[in-house]
């Protein structure tokens, strides 16, 4: 058979397993905004653990990293490491308070917990059209994964239908049931993602031993292309690239609303530590997992082993795993394809449901009735999934930069979160001004990058690896919104 029609019996066993849990899931609903976007705090240890898992760990990994591997060489595990390591740090120090307070005082969206600290109801409004803003590029670059899958195995005229498929799903599964639906179909979709990528890496070992390429051999082919070195192939990871990635990661756990909203859904303090635990034990296996997908994948090719391969263009990042697919048996094709379309649906769903509660929550007037503002809710999963649509369509940029893009403009959100976290008193003005420290030189910088490349893609990539006055851009933004932070605190 070929892989096209594996693949749509795999993609469609997928798609019918995980509407049945996510229907399924409404049982456990009881009503109420609350209930609808946190699970009013009842959510179990293995429910917290791979909603946040595979919510954090998106089509980013599989296709992004896998490929950023590939072509670049071992500064991309480096970076994504320096997420991992600084998260489960920021979980283990912060999490537990966050925790606390938000089951005391009945937190739903980030934007209401960070009024509520500082006092001032304007900051939750604000917060949440930058939230709107940023992350349509980050679930964009989930439907744009959807779509380049499904394009590597039917054609290229199968990308728009791709698109379509995903945004139909995550429609589906973030409204059925809520945070419910989202959290039980993320279990199953981490689950297939961990699977997939095990078998993705048994076969490239397999075929690396089977045309002689030993891991001794693969080292020296590694080695000598500069995929272990520090800098990187071709000297890629310069210390201000390593910078422009990693920075807006490492801060990831608090400025990413959807990762920052699992800290109040642990039904008890066991249940939270577990999440913890068990989230440390999957994201390091699978950040190993995928980096090895991409280095020895490098070196099976350039040591014989496979016949086809991807020239080091870091234009071609997108491509490696889907690339690596079609060499594969059909069934395994299908398996990990349907894994990249898990990975990507799992973290969009999640930040529509994330979006949806912070317009009820946060942009609807406090005298709206509950039921307003579950309409209010359910039409910005609709309108913020068309947008994604649209943006994905045009195949703007790469997942990996748009994803960091997403997080570079949520950056200044850290310095305000982590003074409020550790209980100071931050000034609502301060926190407002430094949380739009971050968006306003992100513009700024676009606009300037606009008139000096080719076009507005180049301009975005640009503005993502700017380092004005020789600083990086993420770093600006870190001392900006610190000092703004800093100046706003209060005795």
């Amino acid at each position: 058979m070929s892989l096209l029609a594996v693949f749509i019996g795999v993609l469609t066993l997928y798609l019918v397993i995980g509407t049945v849990i996510a229907v399924y899931s409404r049982r456990r609903l009881r009503g109420g905004l609350q209930d609808y976007y946190t699970g009013g705090g009842r959510l179990g240890t293995f429910l917290s653990a791979m909603t946040y898992a595979a919510t954090t760990y998106s089509s980013f990994m599989i296709v992004g990293l896998v490929g950023f591997t590939y072509i670049t060489g071992a500064g991309a595990f480096g970076f994504e490491l320096s997420y991992y390591v600084a998260t489960v740090g920021m979980l283990l120090v912060m999490g537990p308070r966050i925790w606390r307070m938000a089951r005391e005082r009945g937190w739903i969206s980030p934007g209401q917990m960070v009024a509520d600290l500082t006092g001032s109801r304007w900051v939750a409004p604000l917060m949440s059209i930058v939230f709107l803003f940023a992350l349509v590029f980050y679930a964009s670059a989930q439907l744009k994964a959807i779509g380049e899958t499904i394009a590597a195995a039917g054609g290229e005229s199968w990308y728009s239908w791709g698109v379509l498929l995903g945004l139909i799903v995550m429609l589906i599964w973030s409204a059925v049931a809520g945070i419910w639906s989202v959290a039980a179909t993320d279990a199953f979709q981490g689950l297939w993602m961990i699977f997939a990528g095990l078998s993705l890496l048994g076969w490239v070992i397999y075929v690396m031993y089977k045309g002689g390429v030993t891991f001794g051999r693969a080292g020296e082919i590694l080695t000598q292309s500069g995929h272990l070195t520090p800098s990187g192939v071709n000297g890629y990871w310069k210390p201000a690239t390593f910078a422009a990635f990693s920075l807006p990661w490492i801060f990831f756990a608090l400025t990413n609303p959807q990762a920052l909203q699992r800290l109040y859904m642990p039904k008890d303090e066991r249940a939270f530590k577990g999440m913890v635990r068990w989230f440390a034990v999957f994201g390091l296996f699978y950040t190993i997992m995928v980096t090895l997908i991409g280095l020895l994948a490098y070196a099976a090719y350039a040591g014989g082993a496979l016949q086809v391969g991807i020239k080091l263009s870091v234009k071609l990042t997108d491509r490696v795993t889907p690339t690596l697919l079609t060499l594969t048996s059909p069934l395994l094709g299908a398996v990990v394809f349907t894994s990249i379309i898990a990975a990507a649906v799992s973290t969009a769903d999640s930040i529509l449901l994330t979006l949806a509660s912070s317009v009820s929550v946060d942009l609807m007037p406090e005298r709206s009735s509950e039921r307003s503002k579950s309409i209010a809710g359910v039409a910005t999963i609709i309108l913020v999934g068309s947008v994604m649509a649209i943006i994905a369509l045009m195949r703007v940029a790469y997942i990996v930069k748009l994803s960091v893009l997403s997080s570079l403009i949520l950056l200044s959100l850290a310095p305000p979160i982590i003074a409020l976290s550790a209980g100071l008193r931050v000034k609502g003005w301060a926190s407002g001004l430094a949380i739009i420290s971050g968006p306003i030189l992100v513009l700024a910088e676009l606009v300037a990058k606009l008139g000096t490349v080719e076009n507005p893609i180049a301009a975005v990539i640009a503005t993502f690896l700017s380092t004005p006055l020789g600083v990086p851009l993420a770093v600006w933004i870190l001392l900006v919104s610190t000092a703004l932070t800093v100046i706003g605190l209060s005795r």
